[in-house]
């Protein structure tokens, strides 16, 4: 019943977010700036698609070092069926996904597994800070009107000092597995003890798979891998915002992707009406676009970046014989495999973690 609920409330979230994009809309003007579209330019951002998902499985490659071995061919079938299973499902459920089906391929914990994602989102959020800062006191002092001027240098100034506060987090996670877990378990004073120590079992394992936050070597490359990732990001969304004749400089794509983070924060699949309305709003506001030519950029640019990655793992899962309406189903199975049961008196030893080998593994 829950599960309805939700996916209604989600439904009709991603209904009025898309309702709001289109309000304005001249639909005649929409489709004339989708037939004018430069198709080379579309087609230049399309091919950085697959470099995009290159880069992710390799960084992440990185991230799960520690933990053990694995093979790239399956960390990068993997990345894309997680995120064909982000279009598909909704609450994000391909974060959740990506990892349990990783670990059931190469032997890992999957609650290990699960905070290398978490280690992913906060390289994401410090390689956009520092580009979306990049041009803020950079070029785009100079063609940021300067009433918005402010408000980006304070919230990029409070977003900065979050990663910083994540980092340093996640590096005690990391050097203090055990006393993280004597900590969550001194908790049993005012809760149930399988509870507490449910969740103690939980946190010391999450704290184990942070280990790439206490070995400098993998968490460099991460690093260092997660500025070309969003520089070729970017450079899909420069691509497409270029094909509509809409005058935004290279530097400025980094201000627009600060903005597509939030937009593709939104719980919907595939980020539906969240990504539409931050890029309407990030083109019209700072670049001087009509809000048609916005509205069409915005459709043609979410299509590109989710369809060929969606269809591309809806061919993997049909190799792996798995389905949408089977992912669906393992999303449950994930969300308790990374979240230890309160009936749970003890971790699942490394041995005993189901490993998933397909016909191609």
């Amino acid at each position: 019943m829950q599960t309805h609920l939700r996916t209604a409330a989600i439904s009709v979230l991603a209904i009025a977010l898309l309702g709001w994009f289109l309000r304005n809309a001249n639909v005649g003007e929409v489709l004339t700036a989708v037939r004018q579209a430069n198709v080379w330019l579309l087609l230049a951002s399309l091919g950085l698609v697959g470099v995009t998902y290159w880069v992710r499985a390799m960084r992440w490659q990185h991230l799960l070092g520690p933990l053990g071995p694995t093979r790239f061919r399956s960390v990068f079938r993997t990345t894309v069926i997680g995120f064909a299973a982000m279009f598909l499902l909704p609450a994000r459920a391909g974060d959740v996904l990506r990892p349990y089906l990783l670990a059931r391929r190469e032997g890992l914990r999957p609650t290990a597994t699960f905070a290398t994602i978490v280690v992913e989102r906060v390289l994401d959020l410090i390689a956009v800070l520092t580009l979306l800062a990049f041009y803020v006191w950079g070029s785009g002092a100079r063609t940021v009107p300067p009433a918005l001027l402010r408000p980006i240098h304070i919230s990029a100034a409070l977003s900065g000092a979050a990663a910083v506060v994540l980092m340093v987090t996640m590096f005690f996670l990391a050097s203090h597995p055990e006393r993280v877990g004597n900590i969550v378990r001194g908790v049993n004073r005012v809760l149930p003890h399988r509870f507490a120590d449910a969740l103690a079992s939980l946190a010391r394992t999450f704290s184990e798979g942070l280990a790439v936050a206490r070995t400098p070597r993998p968490l460099i490359l991460a690093l260092l891998w997660s500025f070309p990732l969003w520089f070729v990001i970017a450079m899909e969304c420069w691509f497409v915002t270029r094909a509509f004749g809409i005058n935004m400089p290279v530097a400025g794509t980094f201000l627009l992707q600060g903005l597509l983070v939030i937009g593709v924060a939104v719980p919907t699949p595939g980020a539906v009406g969240g990504f539409h309305e931050a890029y309407r709003i990030g083109v019209t506001s700072f670049f001087g676009a009509s809000n048609d030519a916005a509205i069409a950029a915005a459709i043609v640019l979410h299509a590109v970046s989710f369809l060929p990655v969606t269809l591309i793992g809806v061919i993997f899962m049909a190799a792996d014989g798995l389905s949408v309406g089977g992912l669906r189903g393992m999303t449950g199975e994930a969300r308790e495999a990374e979240m230890p049961s309160a009936h749970s008196d003890t971790e699942t030893p490394d041995d005993e973690v189901p490993v998933l080998r397909t016909s191609r593994g």
